[in-house]
């Protein structure tokens, strides 16, 4: 069976594409964040793909709404045993109340949270938010420079940002790029993948064939990387 892939965006929703020999086409939207992904017979061309999204946004919409519920439903409790996500490795929780400065530190497969007695949940949770804004800032830097000297441009300036449906964000006109806080949950050829992905951007503003053309050249094996982002755990880490 011979496949194509494409990208499109209908109204703000970035659209995955693969054209396949089937007869008829599907449209899904998959798990963590609202991925939409189109397969559509060979016979179809962008544009009538594009038509049979929009002619789908309510359903989509409503999808990626329940998709988003979900990870609300889904936050942590931050107590001993729960299980997250860093840099791809899953860890276990421990909780250590102590006085003093709360802070993260990994031991081993733990990850271990030092914390003053009695400090609420969302307190926690908001130091785990900076402990993973801390890590992405760590890590971000080298892969601005080795892709800014790669691509022959210039980041003006990045920052970290919690977002429902986008991994990262690329505004053309003024080059600023946003990453999403969730990344650092993610193996680390996840974010170099995303990295790329809105640098590209400085080329090309749209998913389209130029923009896939682009990728390739840069980055061969990111689609190998995209679907390691997309289908590895998110907002819904587990309990053991």
């Amino acid at each position: 069976m011979s496949t194509t892939s494409g990208y499109l965006t209908v109204r703000g929703i970035d659209v995955d594409i693969i054209y396949k020999d089937i007869k008829n086409l599907h449209i899904g939207v998959y798990p963590p964040m609202g991925r939409v992904r189109v397969a559509a017979p060979n016979r179809l061309d962008d544009d009538q793909v594009r038509l049979a999204v929009i002619q789908r946004l309510s359903w989509i919409t409503r999808q990626r709404a329940k998709l988003r519920s979900a990870e609300r439903q889904s936050e942590r409790e931050m107590v001993t045993g729960e299980s997250h996500y860093v840099w791809g490795v899953r860890r276990r929780l421990k909780v250590v109340e102590r006085p003093g400065r709360a802070h993260f530190e990994i031991d081993g497969a733990r990850l271990v949270l030092y914390v003053p007695a009695g400090t609420p949940t969302e307190k926690r949770r908001e130091y785990l938010d900076k402990w993973y804004r801390d890590q992405l800032r760590q890590a971000i830097p080298e892969l601005i420079v080795k892709w800014e000297q790669a691509l022959d441009v210039t980041v003006p300036r990045w920052t970290t940002r919690r977002m429902k449906t986008k991994w990262g964000s690329c505004n053309r006109e003024t080059r600023n790029i946003w990453f999403n806080v969730e990344l650092a949950k993610k193996h680390p050829a996840c974010l170099e993948y995303i990295v790329v992905h809105e640098l590209t951007h400085y080329f090309e503003r749209n998913h389209g064939a130029r923009f896939t053309g682009l990728m390739d050249k840069y980055l061969p094996d990111w689609r190998s990387r995209r679907d390691l982002l997309n289908e590895s755990p998110l907002a819904e880490e587990v309990w053991a």
